[in-house]
């Protein structure tokens, strides 16, 4: 199998894309140039890769196989050029991110500009989802998940933690009044989350009635997304559970007002930058996760520091 390493990066552009004009308008070429490629690999292959429709690309089995080997051989490309060169090469090329959209939205989109100037490079393919991805078959380099992953193919860094708090937007409070005690929510509108989980609200032991004792969130509004979650509360539709990481810079900017943070206990939660395996050792994806590392850092620090503006990372 003679295989040309372009055609194959192209190849896993074209699917991360999902169309022939869009590999071609990032790489500045005509769209027969890349059809020509694409061509040229399946030649090489012996196999049809991608099936085309009037609806757009899907991969075929075979285009799914060896998308997962296709990364494989530029991964291995990248780690021997780096042992060769017998230094730390500078970052470069494509990062695939998986994360919420909240995340995406309040973390990895503020961060970028510092990002690219530490490390111009560097490009940055964010899937914002909140589904867990299938990383091998998807081609996620970085998956940013809260709680570890449980396989043997998977290496996870922790980069952060998060903890959760009552707020609501002034508007609200101005509007309804600001609870005193727990037992007030009852009153109030409150937003909660379509996983009951999240909506029993665990109070501080001097709150309880005993141990362990948690509040049932009873919601006026409810959704499964936690970005319109922050949504609801920033327009003051009620009293939300957010993250303290995202929150925080929106209460330095008068925009959120905490509720009730003596009462509600404050458990932190990991955040985790997860790999593949065979891909953790890779310049670009070490740089991405040592700078998001500091980044959520200085979140917690310095909530109302951190800004889209250009500049030196933290």
């Amino acid at each position: 199998m003679n295989l040309e390493l372009d055609d194959v990066a192209l190849f896993l552009r074209i699917r991360a894309l999902g169309t022939l004009s869009a590999a071609a308008r990032e790489r500045n070429w005509p769209v027969s140039q890349v059809s020509r490629a694409l061509v040229r690999l399946e030649a090489a292959c012996g196999a049809r890769l991608l099936h085309r429709s009037t609806h757009g690309l899907s991969l075929t089995d075979e285009g799914d196989t060896f998308a997962q080997y296709a990364q494989r051989l530029l991964d291995t490309r990248d780690e021997l050029a780096l042992d060769l060169s017998g230094k730390h090469n500078a970052p470069s090329g494509w990062v695939r991110v998986g994360v919420s959209p909240l995340l995406a939205q309040m973390v990895l989109a503020p961060s970028l500009n510092g990002l690219y100037a530490l490390h111009p490079q560097l490009r940055i393919d964010i899937v914002a989802d909140d589904r867990m991805a299938d990383m091998a078959r998807e081609g996620i380099d970085i998956a940013i998940r809260t709680g570890s992953p449980n396989s043997e193919a998977l290496v996870a860094r922790q980069i952060g933690d998060y903890s959760r708090s009552l707020y609501a937007a002034p508007a609200y409070l101005a509007r309804r009044g600001t609870p005193q005690h727990p037992a007030e929510l009852a009153q109030h509108h409150l937003i909660t989350s379509s996983n009951p989980a999240l909506n029993r609200w665990p109070l501080r032991s001097d709150h309880a009635s005993r141990p362990g004792t948690e509040l049932e969130a009873q919601g006026h509004t409810r959704t499964d997304n936690s970005a319109v979650m922050l949504s609801l509360v920033q327009h003051g539709v009620g009293i939300g559970r957010l993250m303290d990481l995202l929150a925080l810079p929106l209460v330095a900017r008068g925009e959120l007002v905490p509720v009730l943070a003596h009462a509600f206990a404050m458990a932190r939660v990991p955040i985790f930058a997860v790999m593949l395996q065979e891909r953790h050792r890779l310049p670009k994806i070490r740089a991405c996760i040592d700078y998001w590392a500091q980044w959520l850092a200085r979140m917690v620090s310095q909530p109302g520091a951190v800004t889209s503006a250009p500049g030196a990372p933290p």
